[in-house]
């Protein structure tokens, strides 16, 4: 993973998300069925396995801390696009999220 700039710990996701638009990460991915994850600015979907995870940080809710996300900041394998992602996880997560961070590699989520 890569040194990015990102906001102190406990940042609101705000925070988070302008932290690493201004570091370039301007386009947006989104999870799909069985680990995959669409780039929507190419419009194709790859493994996330082929992804670059470039920049992550692990967020709970300020009033719920179940509420626990994952904003990472990958490359497209396909048009090298920068974008973010924010994943749910832990026991509430959504299947689509989950899969895709656990084959991110995410640590600790």
């Amino acid at each position: 993973m890569s040194s990015a700039p990102m906001p102190a710990y406990g940042a609101t996701l705000g925070e988070i998300m302008a932290t690493l638009d201004a570091a370039g990460y301007g386009a947006q991915m989104a999870t799909r069925p069985d680990g995959v994850i669409l780039c929507l600015t190419c419009r194709q979907e790859s493994a996330a396995t082929e992804f670059d995870l470039q920049v992550m940080r692990r967020t709970e809710g300020a009033s719920d801390p179940a509420d626990m996300l994952a904003v990472v900041g990958l490359v497209c394998p396909r048009c090298q696009a920068k974008g973010t992602m924010v994943l749910g996880y832990g026991p509430e997560a959504d299947p689509d999220d989950a899969e895709v961070v656990v084959r991110l590699g995410v640590p600790g989520a």
